[in-house]
C-alpha cells in the first residue's frame, strides 16, 4: 500500500512525464528514497479528457523501479496508445491522471473467482490478449459475465471466448489514485 506523499510524488512524476513527452522532451525522474516507489510493480496510467478516455498504456510487471515505470507508462499514454492521436499542448491543462499500482497476475480455473470491483481481468486466446483495469467493470456497472465479455471485445476476440477452453483467464487487483482525489 502506497501513503498519500507516495501517491502524491507518482502522480507528480506522471504528469511532468506526460509534459515533456508532449513537447518532446526528454525527461527522467530524479532518484526516490522511499522503499514503495522502488519496488518492480506493473502499472497502468490513465489519461482522461474531460472524464473521457485520452490514454491508457501500462506492464503487468517491470525491472524498473514503481517511479521511473510511472514515468515510462505516463509517457506512453500521452503519445503511443494506438487508440487516439498523441496528446497536444494545448490539452494538458484539461486531463486528469489515474495511476494503477497493480498486483501479480494469478491465473483461474472459475470465473466465480473474479470479484467486480476488486479484480482486473487479463484474457488469452492464441495470439489475442485482452485487459480491463478492475475500476473500468464498476464505472460502467457491469456484472462479472459483461465484463468478461467486454474483456474479449477488447481483445479482438468474439463476446463469448471467455469460455472457450484454450482461452487462458488471469485476474489482478489494483490500487487506484487520481490527481481528482487531491
Amino acid at each position: 500500500m502506497l501513503n498519500s506523499k507516495e501517491k502524491q510524488i507518482l502522480l507528480e512524476i506522471a504528469r511532468k512525464a506526460i509534459t515533456a513527452a508532449v513537447h518532446k522532451e526528454d525527461t527522467a525522474p530524479e532518484p526516490k528514497e522511499e522503499s514503495a516507489l522502488n519496488m518492480r510493480n506493473g502499472c497502468f496510467v490513465t489519461i482522461k479528457k474531460n472524464s473521457e478516455l485520452r490514454g491508457c498504456i501500462g506492464n503487468f510487471q517491470s525491472d524498473l523501479p514503481l517511479f521511473k515505470e510511472v514515468a515510462a507508462m505516463a509517457a506512453a499514454s500521452a503519445c503511443k496508445d494506438p487508440r487516439f492521436y498523441p496528446l497536444q499542448a494545448d490539452e494538458l491543462e484539461n486531463i486528469s491522471i489515474d495511476i494503477s499500482v497493480l498486483s501479480p497476475l494469478e491465473k483461474i480455473d472459475t470465473i466465480e473467482a473474479i470479484e467486480v470491483g476488486r479484480h482486473g481481468i487479463y484474457l488469452e486466446k492464441g495470439y489475442y490478449r485482452g485487459v480491463l483495469l478492475p475500476q473500468v467493470a464498476t464505472e460502467h456497472n457491469w456484472d462479472r459475465e459483461t465484463f468478461l465479455k467486454q474483456t474479449c471485445l477488447k481483445a479482438g476476440l468474439p463476446i463469448d471466448s471467455w469460455e472457450a477452453e484454450e482461452t487462458d483467464i488471469y485476474i489482478f487487483s489494483a490500487e487506484v489514485f487520481s490527481d481528482r482525489d487531491s
